[in-house]
């Protein structure tokens, strides 16, 4: 194959592949209503979280590991979380700082001082907003806010549109992206008009395998297996986010729910199964009514980022080559049961299948075949001692470049 053909990602798409993991943040009117979706008509009255602490999010999420946080600025339910020029069905019509809050701002802020990159989600379905049913009026309203969201907040990584609620309706696309473009040129958009990240397609937080980074439409929500059509002119290179909450099907908070909490070890296999297969791992973490992360939820998703860090904080070895063979020596015959492929994407995915093997007792054995490396891929085998590692590349669409090829021993760490 001529590499002319292969797509190819920016170099804000390469930079966003490689934050890896995320966290997400639904908090909003759902929070003080025991609900997932709103319909509209809940009264700012009831938003008043007295105790709101961006900053004990932000913190969390980067002692997880967790490299940017993609906020709720709007939900189906239409309750704007800046005190926005369009409605005053926002938090300048709720008891919350006697109506002078912004949310938004908040969560910048502390993502700024922590350092931790900002992407908002500002839903284009809205429950509330009387002129929703007359296109050309609400296309403009949906402009002036995802304009105040785009030039008040500093730089976004990621731009978050959603699907749910949508189907049939056709938004200014155009005009939505060209905004984006002209306001955050480096954001990632998500999923709808001319994206340069695509939805996994489920809410599992699982990346199927192979994962492919091109792709020429993805399913609009979990409520319809309908596809979505892009723009003309959309990247050919679309790489996949898995978004899941930390609680089971739940992405607000609700009372008395710990129970749905996902074990470590669940979340684990979601993190082998979304960044282990190239993919990138968006994980929702909701404040409660407080405003504040619960103590369980925190300390899941730290233990989950201690762990991530305790196997592959530091490799037993590294390497990196060009060809369809790249060898990895071990200083001493080593026990390894992990191994990290990553190829160099910014000439596109060559690798299309793949053999792992470790040298011992004077022959080589298999420990592992697969076919995408992409972004990353983890394999994960049986314990093994070997002097030395190989990768084999046995189909290829041009000569392979492999940016890192890592051995780790996870069974043996204490």
């Amino acid at each position: 194959m001529d590499t002319t053909e292969l797509a190819k990602p920016s170099a804000q798409q390469m930079a966003w592949q490689d934050l890896e993991f995320g966290m997400f943040c639904h908090f909003g009117m759902n929070t003080f209503c025991d609900q997932e979706w709103g319909e509209g008509n809940d009264s700012p009255e009831l938003f008043n979280p007295v105790k709101l602490d961006a900053r004990q999010w932000v913190r969390t999420a980067k002692r997880a590991g967790c490299k940017y946080l993609i906020f709720t600025a709007k939900h189906h339910d239409g309750f704007c979380l800046w005190p926005t020029a369009t409605t005053d069905y926002s938090v300048k019509s709720s008891p919350w700082k006697n109506g002078s809050g912004d949310v938004v701002r908040e969560v910048a802020d502390a993502c700024r001082e922590e350092g931790l990159l900002l992407g908002l989600y500002l839903s284009p379905w809205d429950r509330h907003e009387p002129c929703y049913p007359d296109k050309d009026a609400y296309d403009q309203f949906y402009a002036e806010q995802l304009t105040e969201l785009l030039t008040q907040y500093g730089p976004l990584v990621e731009v978050w549109f959603d699907g749910a609620g949508s189907q049939g309706r056709e938004y200014d696309w155009p005009r939505i992206i060209g905004l984006v473009k002209q306001h955050q040129p480096d954001a990632m958009i998500f999923n709808m008009g001319s994206p340069t990240i695509r939805w996994v397609g489920n809410e599992d937080g699982v990346a199927p395998y192979p994962c492919w980074n091109t792709a020429e439409s993805a399913r609009e929500s979990m409520f319809t297996s309908d596809m979505l059509t892009w723009m003309e002119g959309t990247p050919a290179w679309v790489p996949a986010e898995c978004d899941v909450p930390i609680r089971s099907r739940h992405w607000f908070w609700h009372p008395n729910d710990e129970s749905s909490l996902h074990s470590l070890e669940h979340l684990l296999d979601l993190y082998y199964r979304s960044v282990g297969h190239g993919a990138t791992l968006l994980l929702n973490v909701a404040p409660d009514d407080r405003g504040l992360l619960p103590d369980v939820d925190a300390e899941r998703l730290i233990e989950l980022g201690d762990e991530i860090l305790r196997r592959f904080g530091a490799a037993i070895a590294a390497a990196a080559g060009e060809g369809t063979e790249v060898t990895l020596e071990l200083e001493e015959s080593q026990t390894v049961d992990h191994v990290i492929l990553m190829e160099d994407i910014a000439h596109g995915e060559r690798v299309r299948e793949y053999v792992l093997e470790a040298f011992r007792e004077d022959q080589w054995v298999e420990l592992a075949v697969g076919s995408a490396i992409g972004h990353k891929k983890i394999d994960r085998f049986e314990p093994v001692l070997a002097s030395r590692l190989r990768l084999r590349v046995t189909k290829h669409a041009a000569e392979p470049v492999i940016r890192r090829f890592e051995a780790y021993c996870v069974s043996g760490q204490q």
